[in-house]
């Protein structure tokens, strides 16, 4: 996994996201409507593609796209 492949999937699932328009950096809250409904969409999308839980705190602590895709590979790393 890297973060190109994850911001790819991310722009997939989300019809509001033009392709190429999320960078690491951007702050998720910005780019698109961000709402409880969003939240439960990358909650499950991540839980889908990488078997890993986040939860709203996760999401609630994150700031860009970057922070995200931070918890998810440390997540990813301890079930290894």
């Amino acid at each position: 996994m890297n973060i190109e492949d994850f911001i790819a999937r991310i722009e997939e699932e989300f019809d509001d996201l033009t392709p190429g328009s999320l960078k690491p950096e951007s702050v998720f809250r910005e780019v698109f409507e961000w709402n409880s409904i969003n939240a439960l969409i990358l909650i499950a999308l991540i839980k889908t593609e990488y078997d890993v839980t986040i939860n709203a705190e996760d999401i609630a602590n994150a700031k860009t796209v970057n922070d995200i895709y931070q918890v998810v590979q440390s997540r990813v790393a301890e079930a290894s």
